[in-house]
């Protein structure tokens, strides 16, 4: 009787102690970085490579040296607690290491910071899949992104996973990734690989999560912070948004900070997620400590992103590394080409959203190139630009680094209404930050952003003589581009499908912008009104405003057309691009809320067999 008192007292007090510890506070520090952009070596304040002068004043940011060197020491810091280190993708293209190693070199440098995953962001894909392989062989830690769909022939096979769980202090951590919807207008992803909807993946990956018994979900993505604000936040049961793709700095103390650090996010299961991004090109590193309660939910979560400057030691051994495999490209990069009076700005925040000194320099020197062959109007992508150049000499470095591309000069006819379109194309991405931007030269144009995608453009003159006149819209005009958006990168399809008399191979960008410096030294930096923004009274207060911490950007994003289905009922017809692992019935649950209509589905599209589908196909989706 008494060892059976016993025995109950001790299976009280043990289930007592179980119970004390399910309910303790789960604790997780996530180190990130996003949009690395081959920035090996450190840079300057125009985020181009810093010089040993520049170094010796202490001006320099970042480096993976640098990066290497604070994120052990955040490791020695963090000692005995639960640590993950995050990469949102976009580590290649931007200098001339990528240029000359392929992601070789990025990869190699990652792998000594041991990360614990990664999303794979669009310029990964800036080689086709062959870079992205290449890669892919030599990386050590695992790639997550739930909306990359590979067919068979794919060369990534299947080392890129929707999701991973790792455990952490004895907890499993779950991490989605996701990449861009509009991936394959802004890089070269190729036949074989499938882009799926960013929303419908994650949310199929963390439901899957979910059956394993996982409760702590972190979606890593490359979409972007509007994107990640309002769509990825607010899929069910994800608990935290690790991102990049919009270099948004998120701050707490910096007056130049999008949003704050992290931005929380109201998702409809009645919780904040908490938001991150840490800028672009090392120099920041993302720091954010999440309290989870013994259900996974977060309780509260709190950081900054850290400033990677000169009081940051670069590690010895990383930067021995780096001059090892700067040797080859030393000679090209320090070449001098020119001279410019003052910085030449080429900022990103000002060149995808109005005329910029780089935009104007770019478009004016790729009209200049090819006006003996009869070219009056040039168009190119603010997202092309990639850095600001510094006042002084300029090097072949330098030339490099903003226009990293290696894209083409592309020269073809349009006639007046599809350039006309081809800007409207330029100005619909503009909440968003987006790349498509058009700088132009030859042509004046003027825009309301306050007025719905597809009727934003007010007047487009182009030049005559000395003058401008309207555009003619039936009138055919010679124009240059660069052969990514001639080809229809950036949403520029209708340069390829209007285009006439294409020619795609002309000098490379940076060599042009290199020759027009080298011939117009010393360079004095300008604008000239050539792009001017007007409003309405209603909507001027609007018109330099980002969007709100928190805010529902919903609108501003194109409906998806590829990728699994959204979860909406369909109330007029729609189409969907079919992804990996569809099924009619799935669809059908998707669109119309009720699996058991998956024959009005099927109906509509020739009877397909409902579980054998093919990948790439559009079906019609009626109305419910």
């Amino acid at each position: 009787m008494i060892r059976h008192m016993r025995t109950g007292l001790m299976t009280a007090s043990i289930l007592a102690l179980s119970s004390g510890a399910a309910f303790a506070d789960y604790e997780l520090n996530i180190l990130h970085i996003n949009d690395l952009h081959s920035r090996i070596e450190s840079i300057n304040k125009f985020d181009s490579t810093c010089s040993a002068e520049e170094e010796g004043k202490n001006e320099c940011f970042g480096g993976v040296a640098r990066l290497k060197s604070l994120i052990e020491q955040k490791r020695q810091e963090l000692s005995g607690k639960n640590v993950l280190l995050l990469n949102a993708g976009d580590n290649f293209q931007g200098s001339l290491f990528f240029t000359t190693y392929k992601g070789l070199a990025e990869a190699e440098f990652l792998n000594l910071m041991k990360f614990d995953a990664m999303t794979v962001g669009n310029h990964e894909f800036d080689e086709s899949e062959d870079g992205l392989a290449g890669f892919l062989d030599k990386i050590t830690f695992p790639v997550v992104t739930a909306n990359v769909l590979p067919s068979h022939k794919s060369k990534i096979g299947d080392r890129i996973k929707p999701s991973i769980v790792l455990e952490v202090g004895g907890q499993k951590v779950g991490i989605v990734g996701a990449v861009a919807n509009d991936t394959p207008e802004l890089s070269s992803p190729g036949p074989d690989i499938l882009i799926g909807d960013d929303v419908a993946t994650t949310t199929a990956a963390v439901e899957e999560l979910k059956k394993q018994g996982v409760d702590k979900i972190i979606a890593l993505t490359h979409v972007g912070y509007p994107r990640d604000l309002a769509a990825i936040a607010k899929i069910p049961d994800v608990d935290v948004v690790v991102g990049g793709h919009s270099h948004s700095l998120l701050s707490n103390t910096d007056a130049k900070a999008e949003g704050p650090y992290p931005t929380m996010v109201d998702n409809p299961g009645g919780y904040k997620v908490p938001v991150v991004q840490a800028a672009s090109y090392t120099k920041y590193l993302g720091d954010l400590l999440v309290t989870f309660d013994d259900k996974g939910v977060v309780k509260a979560a709190k950081g900054d992103p850290i400033l990677v400057d000169s009081s940051v030691k670069p590690d010895e051994a990383v930067l021995t590394r780096i001059a090892e495999l700067a040797k080859p490209i030393e000679e090209l990069r320090s070449k001098i080409i020119a001279k410019t009076e003052e910085p030449i700005d080429g900022s990103r925040e000002n060149c995808r959203a109005r005329e910029c000194q780089m935009g104007s320099l770019v478009a004016d020197a790729m009209l200049d190139r090819v006006k003996g062959q009869g070219v009056t109007i040039a168009i190119t992508n603010g997202g092309g630009l990639r850095a600001s150049i510094d006042a002084g000499d300029v090097s072949m470095g330098e030339a490099i680094t903003v226009l990293p591309f290696q894209n083409t000069v592309a020269t073809f006819q349009l006639k007046g209404d599809s350039i006309r379109a081809a800007l409207e194309n330029g100005l619909s991405k503009l909440e968003e930050g987006g790349g498509r931007f058009p700088q132009v030269a030859g042509l004046k144009y003027s825009f309301d952003r306050s007025k719905p995608v597809g009727s934003r453009v007010v007047s487009v003159e182009v030049k005559e003589g000395e003058t401008y006149v309207p555009l003619d819209p039936a009138k055919t005009y010679s124009l240059v581009s660069n052969n990514y958006m001639r080809n229809g990168g950036d949403g520029y399809d209708v340069f390829k499908e209007k285009g006439e008399n294409a020619y795609d191979y002309g000098p490379g960008l940076e060599t042009v912008l290199a020759d027009y410096l080298a011939a117009h030294q010393p360079f004095k930096p300008y604008t000239d009104g050539r792009i001017t923004e007007v409003a309405s009274a209603a909507g001027a207060a609007a018109t330099e405003a980002k969007p709100a911490a928190g805010t529902d950007t919903t609108a501003t994003q194109p409906a998806a057309t590829s990728g699994a289905a959204t979860a909406s009922a369909a109330s007029g017809p729609q189409k969907h691009v079919i992804a990996k692992g569809d099924t009619l019935w799935d669809l059908a649950k998707s669109f119309y809320g009720e699996g058991a209509l998956w024959k009005k589905i099927s109906e509509a599209n020739g009877k397909p067999a409902p579980r054998a589908l093919h990948v790439g196909t559009e079906l019609e989706i009626p109305a419910k």
